[in-house]
């Protein structure tokens, strides 16, 4: 059986977007700026950084966001640490660095740029929506004004420059004109929008991204490439990366977990895999569950056990119908129907397997495979009785230990 004919994808049907029509999307993290913006979330020591950017790198991550040096000297610190890494370590990941619109928060960057002998791309940001504007006393001429002299500072001193207009998914049309037209004139080679406090929805972003690429970035003449930044208040983080990637955007910006500002940015590993199965991202993802467990033992960010892909739960199962089709699949010796006959995403594409639990739902088929497995008597009738019984009378899936100790009981 031919494995083409075997899922009918109404992904790629007639009418759908072409996903083999996007030649390549640069992907930015932000785990290391916007990820420890988060009230909730511990700053890891620098040590524990440094392994995150390596699982970056792996991951084939175009470049990070790794700090804010304008914060202080902490934070001048580890960034000045994390771009001597990548400079000492041959790394293929670029770096950048936050930067509000003053040259009090560039200059450092540039100094560190110098110290350790590696480019680091500058993202001045500032609010441009009217009720930013309003809540700050804020012109466009001084905000004009403020914008040129960082940018221009940042050109002199031969840094590359993305200008991020914050909150641009609820700023006017005729201000992101201005700022952005003025932006690609003092030099910038990327402009940022940012959807600061999750307020678009998938088409908004299309229709936001489209506009930035044919009514400023194309009549400019410049080559000028476009990020996008999307945070999930409405739960839309995911599904706007990939509109944007959809309009046109050459770069989207993600943390590791969502991990950022309020409930958090786009998901990268969730964008690295979705990316990965539409055929644009081409690294090995098998680090993937290693860098998502990392950055939440690291931040002491709790992994739920249904989170997509790396929870503990993605690729388990004791449901009784579930794991039949799961054991069918391997008996037919076929690794590749195993592993997708319950399941959207592939386990083996991050490094993990299909599991299967015994509980209170589970068939006698659950049993027999999770002895087996253990290398257990899985014909022992007796012994899958009692497992059998007891997960039907419990409130929950049976554990490692729970089960063992049934075997052991029926050793004596």
């Amino acid at each position: 059986m031919d494995e083409r004919d075997l899922i009918y994808d109404w992904n790629a049907v007639p009418g759908t977007f072409d996903w083999s029509s996007v030649e390549k999307v640069e992907l930015d993290d932000e785990t290391l700026r916007d990820g420890l913006q988060n009230p909730s979330v511990v700053d890891p020591p620098i040590a524990e950084k440094i392994r995150i950017l390596h699982l970056m790198d792996e991951l084939g991550i175009h470049s990070a966001d790794i700090g804010l040096p304008g914060a202080g000297p902490r934070a001048v610190e580890d960034v000045t640490a994390l771009a001597k890494e990548i400079a000492d370590q041959g790394l293929s990941i670029e770096a950048n660095c936050a930067a509000r619109t003053m040259v009090r928060d560039v200059r450092p960057v540039a100094e560190i740029s110098q110290a350790t002998g590696i480019p680091i791309e500058v993202c001045t940001f500032i609010g441009t929506s009217p009720i930013r504007q309003y809540a700050e006393g804020w012109t466009l001429d001084r905000m004009l004004q403020t914008s040129e002299e960082s940018v221009t500072f940042a050109v002199e001193e031969g840094l590359p420059v993305m200008f991020v207009t914050e909150d641009t998914t609820r700023a006017r049309p005729e201000t992101l004109k201005a700022i952005y037209g003025k932006a690609i004139e003092w030099g910038v080679k990327r402009l940022c929008i940012a959807d600061t406090v999750g307020h678009a929805t998938p088409d908004g972003v299309r229709k936001l991204v489209r506009f930035v690429l044919d009514e400023i970035v194309r009549p400019s003449g410049e080559d000028v490439k476009v990020d996008f930044h999307g945070h999930r208040d409405r739960g839309f983080g995911l599904a706007n990366a990939l509109a944007a990637v959809e309009a046109g955007a050459h770069r989207i910006h993600g943390t590791a977990l969502g991990i950022g500002e309020r409930v958090g940015n786009t998901e990268m590993d969730l964008l690295l895999v979705n990316l990965k199965l539409l055929g644009i991202h081409d690294a090995d993802l098998a680090k993937l569950p290693e860098y998502c467990q990392l950055v939440s033992e690291a931040c002491q960010v709790p992994l739920p056990a249904s989170y997509p892909v790396v929870g503990r739960d993605a690729f388990r199962t004791a449901t009784g119908v579930h794991a039949a089709a799961i054991i069918k699949a391997e008996e037919k010796g076929d690794a590749w129907l195993a592993d997708r006959i319950y399941s959207g995403i592939p386990a083996s594409m991050v490094g993990r397997h299909q599991e299967i639990d015994v509980s209170p739902m589970s068939g006698i088929s659950n049993v027999k495979y999770w002895l087996r497995v253990r290398g257990h008597d899985h014909e022992d009738e007796a012994l899958c009785k009692r497992i059998f019984e007891r997960a039907k009378s419990s409130d929950h899936t049976l554990t490692e230990e729970e089960i063992e100790e049934l075997v052991r009981d029926g050793a004596r």
